[in-house]
């Protein structure tokens, strides 16, 4: 087993179609103790199915806009575990009047703060509270999007968010090096998710993946989760700083060449 032995927090997994709910259970299966944060009961009463399934029992109250509770959520962690091995961080928001419509007319300076904030600053604050806590080769994950790099429909500062993030890890990698931390992210193809929906028309772009991806199809939480176990793992030991894309090939293709293969 890939995790055997090891320690990982899941942070963002909101429902069982969650693209977190993919990597909990893989990594689980690969050998993983495991333990959660949610943002509110809401939350973990979706939550608390998938820890079941994956033999946990500890939920941490977390509220990523908030120094202090990520701070008390470490500190309630360590009276549980001493030491682990690192955590996923699958966080990312924007008030719904940002992802619609053109980009400058949506955007406002209160979105973009908050769509940075939670989807990228998060990453650096749990880091930096866990980091005393880390096993020496720990591994860190989060989750983007082709958007930090390509232009979406109704995507907008949610694009540019995914863009500092994909800079957060590298910039994470570099920091967390020299204590043989690694920082890594996978740039996942579109998943009906609960973060998904808040984008309109996203229906329409699961149908584009499908025509566009050289797979003809999109991916699955499955697909994406066994790519974070294997990250996650010593068998990813010479691996940091990377965006590792699991979208059925969708970001390498232009255009797909079966329009013109089949004239």
């Amino acid at each position: 087993m890939l995790l055997k032995d090891k320690k990982f927090l899941i942070s963002g997994l909101a429902n069982k179609y969650s693209i977190a709910s993919g990597i909990a259970l893989a990594m689980n299966r690969e050998g993983a103790e495991l333990a959660f944060t949610y943002q509110n009961e809401r939350l973990l009463k979706n939550l608390k199915p998938i820890a079941e399934q994956c033999n946990s029992d500890i939920f941490l109250e977390c509220d990523v806009a908030d120094d202090n509770s990520i701070a008390a959520t470490f500190k309630q962690l360590s009276s549980k575990w001493k030491k682990f091995d690192g955590f996923v961080h699958s966080i990312g928001y924007a008030p719904a009047d940002q992802l619609e419509g053109d980009f400058l007319e949506a955007t406002n300076r209160e979105g973009f703060k908050i769509a940075h904030d939670i989807s990228s600053y998060s990453f650096t604050a749990m880091a930096k509270e866990a980091k005393s806590m880390l096993n020496e080769n720990s591994a860190l994950l989060t989750l983007t999007y082709l958007g930090s790099t390509q232009t979406m429909p109704n995507y907008n500062v949610m694009g540019l968010a995914k863009a500092s993030l994909e800079a957060n890890t590298r910039f994470l990698a570099a920091s967390l090096g020299k204590d043989n931390i690694r920082v890594n992210a996978i740039s996942a193809g579109p998943i009906k998710t609960l973060a998904a929906s808040g984008v309109k028309n996203f229906r329409k772009m699961l149908s584009q993946h499908s025509n566009r991806a050289p797979l003809g199809r999109t991916v699955t939480a499955e697909e994406v989760g066994n790519v974070a176990a294997f990250l996650c793992s010593d068998y990813a030991s010479g691996i940091t700083g990377e965006i590792t894309y699991v979208d059925a090939g969708f970001n390498i293709a232009a255009m797909p060449l079966t329009e013109f293969n089949n004239d």
